[in-house]
């Protein structure tokens, strides 16, 4: 499920502001990142399912294992975890209501202090 509309998707933003933003708000980078792209996850687990909110971008200027780069935003996904095959994105999936109004509210916060961080 893509959300958007979000004001997160293409904004552009220094790594480890970045970094310090997503963590606040429970999303966890740990090696989920190469020298171009950067993928943050939030994990949430509701009645044995188990879903992931990700936020991804890429970097348009430096390398994310430098100690510089500035990184788009692309769209927000939540995906549902199936084992072992991996993280479901599809239209056919089912998301409960609730997880779908919490994400929608931490995206929301997530945009508000981004902009903090541009001005």
């Amino acid at each position: 499920m893509k959300f958007e509309n979000t004001g997160i998707e293409n904004q552009t933003v220094e790594l480890s502001r970045l970094d310090d933003v997503m963590e606040r708000f429970g999303f966890v980078r740990a090696a989920q990142w190469d020298y171009e792209r950067v993928t943050y996850d939030r994990k949430f687990q509701i009645k044995g399912d188990i879903f992931y909110l990700r936020v991804q971008g890429y970097a348009v200027e430096g390398d994310v294992d430098s100690r510089y780069a500035l990184i788009k935003l692309l769209t927000p996904i939540l995906g549902k975890y199936y084992y072992p095959h991996g993280v479901e994105y599809g239209e056919d999936e089912h998301f409960p209501s609730s997880l779908v109004n919490q994400c929608q509210t931490i995206l929301a916060q997530v945009k508000e202090e981004l902009d903090k961080i541009q001005d």
